[in-house]
């Protein structure tokens, strides 16, 4: 089963996620926006695993012990560039306390999973297929400013990633409580 790691977002942060992906819908391109209710941080993308691996997966994930803390909506960007853009995202801070986090899982998984992914700690809110007038869409997308929208991390989540032709469906498979 293809799965991954991730941090949930709250209801209210989503809503106004959901909100502002509404505003960027006027960008001179053709994107394939997130659905409000899979935006989420993704931790670490474990990909294809069998049932024992989950089962150890699950162990290991049980006995992390990571304190939760205050995060917050920073900063909107793109991946890669400015020349290639493919990825609208909304950073989450501080970035210390996620990557802390992240690189915790990572190392507690490192037996199972020995090649370090690159991190970034990032809400993707959606794929852009293509851009019509790249200036006017580069101009417009500096524009936007993302409200400093405050939450707590207080969990973690494995999830099973489906894919559909109308996009993935995600089933939570287990939830970790951070302190």
């Amino acid at each position: 089963m293809r799965s991954f790691i991730a941090i949930d977002l709250p209801e209210d942060v989503r809503d106004y996620l959901y909100n502002f992906q509404s505003k960027l819908k006027q960008l001179p391109a053709k994107i394939k926006w997130i659905e409000k209710k899979n935006l989420h941080l993704t931790i670490k993308f474990l990909g294809e695993i069998d049932d024992k691996k989950l089962l150890e997966i699950k162990e290991i994930l049980s006995r992390i012990h990571y304190n939760s803390f205050e995060a917050n909506l920073s900063n909107l960007g793109f991946f890669p560039d400015e020349n290639h853009v493919n990825v609208i995202w909304v950073g989450i801070e501080p970035i210390n306390q996620v990557i802390g986090l992240q690189q915790k899982i990572d190392s507690e998984l490192l037996n199972l999973f020995s090649k370090n992914q690159k991190f970034s700690s990032h809400v993707t809110l959606g794929r852009v297929k293509f851009v019509k007038i790249k200036n006017k869409f580069l101009g417009m997308l500096k524009e936007q400013k993302i409200e400093r929208t405050k939450f707590k991390i207080d969990s973690f989540r494995l999830y099973k990633s489906i894919l559909m032709k109308d996009g993935p469906i995600y089933e939570v498979l287990e939830e970790y409580r951070l302190l």
